[in-house]
């Protein structure tokens, strides 16, 4: 298994039109270009993976004395991502060798994993998509949960009850999203559909494994 993934940072959304004239809406993707910094091996580490490191256009200033280490040790300039990829042990990858996006190809299917936008402190009907109670006659229940369980036994609040709390900034992955077109020159990478987090954030792009990738639109 050869390297299946890059690092990447979300530009936006816009629209491309297929043969056949359909407007379609893509995200906009500056993946790569990575340098890979560390190879994992299943003697040392237990596994078998790389380390890559996001090569951007400004300079990195401020690193720590073992990030500072662990880069002069592989002989490269500091990176401010890493991220990891799993790999064959057999897999030609050398610590120093360039990753771009010509990893991809039009018609494959991949998976991109970033951070959903953060949207604060929130109830229950935005959070959890309640439906909440009347807005009229006389209704004093409007945005509030309901129950949240029995006064007498067990008398405490079940684990997992949905009620409100800090929405948004996790780790989501969308899955089976299809590349729509490759810009090597430019390093830009178009999929089809949305992906997760706001603009400029960073995400990590899969091929989906087991998937037949179709060379159309």
């Amino acid at each position: 298994m050869a390297l299946q993934g890059i690092i990447g940072r979300k530009v936006g959304m816009t629209q491309v039109y297929a043969e056949d004239g359909a407007a379609l809406p893509v995200t906009v993707i500056e993946a790569g270009p990575c340098i890979v910094v560390q190879r994992k091996t299943q003697a040392k580490d237990g596994y078998v993976a790389v380390q890559l490191g996001l090569v951007e256009r400004r300079k990195v200033k401020r690193v720590s004395k073992p990030m500072k280490g662990h880069f002069e040790k592989a002989g490269l300039p500091p990176c401010r991502v890493l991220r990891e990829f799993r790999v064959d042990e057999a897999a030609a990858i050398q610590v120093g060798d360039k990753v771009q996006v010509d990893v991809f190809a039009p018609g494959d299917v991949v998976h991109v994993t970033g951070v959903s936008k953060g949207k604060g402190f929130q109830g229950v009907i935005k959070r959890h998509h309640f439906s909440g109670g009347a807005a009229t006659h006389g209704s004093m229940f409007h945005r509030a949960p309901g129950s949240i369980g029995a006064s007498a036994y067990p008398s405490r609040v079940m684990k997992g009850m949905r009620g409100p709390g800090h929405m948004g900034a996790e780790r989501v992955t969308t899955r089976n999203l299809r590349v729509v077109g490759v810009d090597v020159e430019n390093g830009v990478l178009l999929v089809r559909g949305s992906v997760p987090g706001a603009g400029g954030g960073y995400v990590l792009i899969h091929k989906a494994q087991g998937k037949a990738s179709s060379r159309k639109g």
